[in-house]
């Protein structure tokens, strides 16, 4: 007997950060809006859709964002605020189902399969439930509807913001052979150059690729691409599946040799790993350093520290001091990563005093 598709909707907030901070400054309604601290080397958390019209975007240095944009408004982040939306939205997703997967303060996955026979529409419910989130809150949602979880989160992402996209499995074949592989969660601006240099550019031309040959190309992530190419996503939905650690790591299309080659590489990760930081609401005091050698063989190095770390430049500068010649051995670097671990809900978390005084600005 065939088992019947299951119903997964993606829910994710608009903008959420910048949202918050519109809803409760009129002020900021309609207007280019950066959440970001106002230090000199900050990155942007979220940015509301008219700045992202000029070009800003998360985990952009603030720097870069304010040249885009001169008129950008830089708000300071208030994560009690933002949790305690957060905790809104999860109540409201759980009076429909209890398989309610959280991924940030601002997205989760809903199993919403109902038992065998029963007639039900997940995108009658997806509708629903955005309805409820902008009478609840004052905010808009968009979601994405299919038979698993990949599907899902690439439906959210098509039609955004304030959007509803359902995706049946029988057109997830055509869709996703004519999407670019960079549209694809999961395969990020490197993976996707690596993908085009052996001639991968849509779902179609990586459908075409054997699974042993895309093990050979991109190591175990290549059964995890061949699957998704093919719309095949087995996960569960985990209720409350509590965050251990938070990272980020990227793989180069040329070795990386020598102390200061890895140290340069770390700003882009440390930029990205502030932003889940920041989206979890969480801050770590375990950082993690990792290095995977052009032989595989791997190393990593952590350090503890006395005050959970959840800014850029702060993770920056404590994984380049795990940086020592002693651990790269003069051997060439294909990958580097950053994870936060021993991870905590920051609280009330000021700016750190180097950076000084952040208050909105107007105008």
């Amino acid at each position: 007997m065939d088992v019947p598709p299951r119903k997964i909707i993606h829910i994710d907030m608009d903008a959420f950060y910048a949202s918050v901070e519109m809803r409760d400054d009129p002020r900021l309604r309609g207007r280019p809006v950066a959440v970001a601290w106002g230090g000199e080397r900050s990155v942007v958390l979220t940015a509301s859709y008219p700045a992202r019209t000029s070009g800003v975007g998360s985990a952009m240095p603030l720097r870069r964002a304010l040249r885009l944009c001169p008129g950008l408004l830089v708000v300071p982040p208030r994560f009690e605020a933002y949790q305690e939306v957060s905790r809104q939205l999860r109540a409201l997703w759980r009076q429909h189902t209890p398989l309610v997967e959280p991924l940030s303060l601002d997205e989760a996955y809903l199993d919403v399969t109902p038992p065998p026979g029963v007639p039900f529409s997940a995108g009658r419910l997806a509708q629903q439930i955005r309805a409820e989130v902008w009478d609840a809150t004052g905010l808009t949602c968009t979601a994405g509807v299919s038979s698993n979880k990949f599907l899902a989160k690439l439906a959210s992402g098509l039609h955004k913001p304030d959007g509803l996209t359902v995706i049946r499995p029988e057109q997830a074949p055509e869709l996703l052979a004519r999407l670019p592989v960079s549209a694809f969660h999961g395969i990020g601006p490197v993976t996707a150059a690596r993908m085009e240099e052996h001639g991968i550019h849509t779902g179609a031309d990586l459908r075409a690729v054997p699974q042993d040959t895309l093990v050979g190309w991109f190591g175990r992530a290549g059964e995890h691409f061949y699957q998704i190419a093919r719309g095949q996503d087995h996960r569960p939905v985990e209720p409350d599946r509590p965050h251990k650690s938070i990272g980020v790591e990227e793989t180069y299309a040329q070795d990386l040799r020598g102390v200061q080659a890895v140290r340069a590489v770390l700003p882009p990760l440390a930029a990205t790993l502030e932003q889940r930081l920041a989206r979890a609401g969480v801050a770590g005091r375990v950082l993690v350093l990792k290095v995977k050698f052009s032989d595989f063989r791997l190393q990593t190095r952590r350090l503890t520290v006395p005050q959970p770390l959840r800014h850029a430049d702060e993770l920056e500068r404590y994984g380049a001091a795990l940086v020592q010649p002693e651990l790269l051995g003069g051997r060439a670097v294909r990958l580097v990563g950053l994870t936060a671990a021993g991870l905590e809900l920051p609280g009330r978390v000021s700016q750190p005093p180097l950076f000084g005084d952040a208050e909105p600005a107007y105008g």
